[in-house]
């Protein structure tokens, strides 16, 4: 880390709202990333999360930075970022959508205490459904939008990665693919603009001398969306993976990186208002900004908007 990073990174205190699997994975890998200086940790059961504090600060010999438990959302005052996890966690057979009401009412009542007590922070939202609750969380805190980010489709893109990497024999890192949309069942892999080594993946398997097959293809991507479901079906929850996928959207945000990360955001998409959907947005220390409009094809428009379409239908029912 760069000498004038690693100065900054004394004054950067992170608020984790929420100590259940999710927050706790959260704060142990933000704690071993080196990235924050002092990290909160705010529950309603003060005594569990007093436990994983106190576990936690046995690491931090390896870490250098103080792990604590909040009193209340006072504790918020003066956070980089807060990071919202709170909430009823997904069942087996339970779509995203499926906790909207439950949720949507706990934000009411936790939103405007975050942003009386760290007006000038960035939201960062895990919650599920995360698109209608990072929608919600905009309108409860009065941030501006840049502010109010949703964790949104950057796991998918995560693991969209994961899978073409596997089929393509390449590490994740060097695949160029895109998730975008509800971080749910009406997302869609950018396929129009997918690469290997600045090739798009038809070009890389002829040149690899390997059959472009689309059902494979979108075998990848079905396997993308079910990901979340298969995982609860067998352990009860996902924590690990996005734990990591929400430090790496901090990790710009506190070194002010400039990094292109698809997260939900408020805007207009497929000419659908007021909504917030993923799409790749430059993350630095002022929150999230859409840099430039994706050059999606037709078929992907369509489905850009249907997607939209379905989040509006969910927000405009838990507005009434």
């Amino acid at each position: 880390m760069p000498a004038s990073n690693a100065a900054n990174v004394r004054s950067i205190k992170i608020v984790i709202v929420g100590a259940g699997s999710v927050g706790v994975t959260t704060a142990y890998a933000l704690l071993l990333s080196g990235l924050a200086a002092e990290i909160v940790l705010i529950d309603i059961d003060k005594n569990r999360a007093q436990g994983e504090a106190m576990d936690m600060s046995h690491a931090a010999h390896f870490a250098q930075a103080r792990v604590r438990v909040g009193e209340s959302y006072a504790d918020c005052e003066g956070a980089t970022a807060v990071i919202v996890t709170a909430g009823v966690n997904q069942k087996p057979g339970q779509t995203r959508m499926d906790l909207v009401k439950t949720n949507y009412g706990l934000f009411k009542t936790i939103i405007p205490q975050i942003a009386a007590a760290a007006p000038h922070t960035i939201l960062v939202i895990a919650t599920n459904p995360v698109d209608v609750l990072t929608h919600a969380a905009l309108k409860l805190s009065g941030f501006p939008v840049e502010r109010v980010i949703g964790s949104g489709t950057a796991m998918d893109t995560t693991r969209f990665r994961h899978e073409l990497g596997k089929h393509f024999g390449v590490n994740p890192r060097n695949v160029h693919a895109v998730i975008i949309g509800e971080h749910g069942d009406s997302q869609l892999p950018v396929w129009s603009l997918a690469s290997i080594a600045g090739m798009r993946l038809k070009d890389y398997a002829a040149q690899k001398g390997i059959p472009y097959d689309q059902e494979v293809m979108d075998g990848c991507s079905q396997r993308t969306k079910d990901a979340a479901y298969e995982i609860i079906q067998r352990k009860g929850k996902t924590n690990y993976g996005v734990a990591s996928v929400l430090v790496s959207i901090l990790e710009p945000i506190i070194t002010d990186g400039d990094a292109l990360v698809t997260v939900s955001r408020v805007g207009t998409y497929g000419g659908v208002d007021d909504v917030a959907l993923s799409m790749p947005c430059k993350l630095n220390r002022r929150g999230a900004h859409h840099d430039v409009p994706l050059l999606l094809d037709e078929n992907e428009k369509a489905l850009l908007k249907k997607s939209a379409e379905s989040i509006k239908e969910v927000l405009t029912a838990c507005e009434q």
